[in-house]
């Protein structure tokens, strides 16, 4: 269960809230996040909420049956939203449109970037300036001053900056220029650096691991809430199947599923989904009808001269076309 705390409530009256608990064999750890307190219960035998419900500094209880307690919906309904400022938010009301480079690679491609997306009215930009490569001899990033550069371009023209984190050790550097980071598939379950953004009053997206199951992706994203960090937005990027025409499997059922499972937003990247330029478009599509709170995918001036993931990339030309295309659709979805 989870017992929502009230904001004044004193020591004394947690202890007396985890010694009830107690007489239940209930274990029980208190969550301190950015919006409230909690304590979550953990144990088998059944409990008249109402003797918890009661107690001073309790100001509200639920049953929560999934082992993944503070991210399930089934104690808070109402979708989970996050506010980035300046008028800017990933919710279930709008549509969150994330687009740039799979790599950051010099001062004119930011500002040519961000010139394309503050024309097209577009608030976020992805790219990555620490590049986790399965080889070792190609472009891993432009590093922490590569993310200056995209930082200042960013700020000047309101866009929001969202970039890979890969390790802990990081964090501290890269947060006063990232306004959300991101975790890729690959350290989906390392659990010393979800830990370690549980710690972070920034905005998280948790991209599913490559052979990940979708409660995978809920559990380690449980790590980060449970560390203090409600500002989370999971990610369906695909899975790695038996399947080699294209790179990763669309797992379109994701969505809905996660939209019924969790509270938190759910965005798609149909990029790394397909690997393939010509399907992000369509895919993109599917994923804004099935429930998508927002796209992230990857594009780029020129494709076939980037440093990384050229073959996935869109041109500037084919992104504004896919962006309308992507309103237009929420739009619709909106109306079904």
């Amino acid at each position: 269960m989870i017992i929502q705390l009230k904001h004044n409530i004193l020591s004394e009256q947690i202890a007396a809230i985890k010694s009830e608990l107690d007489k239940y064999k209930y274990s029980s750890s208190v969550v301190n996040t950015q919006k409230n307190s909690y304590l979550v219960a953990i144990g088998k035998a059944e409990i008249d909420i109402r003797r918890i419900g009661i107690l001073p500094g309790v100001a509200d209880i639920h049953r929560v049956s999934d082992d993944f307690k503070m991210v399930s919906r089934k104690w808070k309904i109402e979708y989970s939203e996050i506010d980035f400022g300046d008028k800017v938010k990933i919710s279930a009301s709008e549509l969150a449109i994330m687009a740039g480079p799979c790599s950051i690679e010099s001062e004119e491609q930011i500002m040519k970037t961000v010139e394309h997306l503050k024309t097209n009215n577009i608030r976020f930009m992805r790219g990555g300036v620490f590049k986790p490569r399965s080889s070792p001899y190609a472009f891993r990033g432009a590093g922490i001053e590569g993310l200056k550069l995209f930082s200042n371009y960013c700020k000047a023209a309101g866009i929001k900056v969202v970039t890979e984190v890969m390790q802990s050790s990081q964090i501290e550097e890269m947060y006063p220029y990232v306004d959300m980071f991101q975790v890729g598939a690959r350290n989906s379950q390392n659990y010393n650096l979800l830990d370690a953004l549980g710690k972070v009053d920034k905005p998280i997206l948790l991209k599913r691991g490559l052979s990940g199951t979708v409660d995978e992706l809920l559990f380690s994203a449980e790590y980060i809430f449970s560390g203090g960090n409600e500002k989370i937005a999971l990610c369906e990027r695909g899975i790695r199947t038996y399947e080699k025409a294209y790179r990763n499997v669309l797992d379109i059922n994701a969505i809905p599923y996660l939209k019924d499972k969790s509270h938190l937003p759910v965005i798609l990247d149909p990029s790394h989904a397909v690997g393939i330029r010509k399907y992000v478009d369509n895919l993109a599509l599917a994923g804004v009808i099935a429930g998508a709170d927002g796209v992230i995918f990857e594009m780029h001036e020129q494709p076939e001269i980037a440093f990384s993931d050229g073959q996935q990339s869109l041109n500037f030309d084919e992104s504004a076309k896919l962006y309308k295309r992507l309103r237009d659709t929420f739009e619709f979805r909106k109306l079904l």
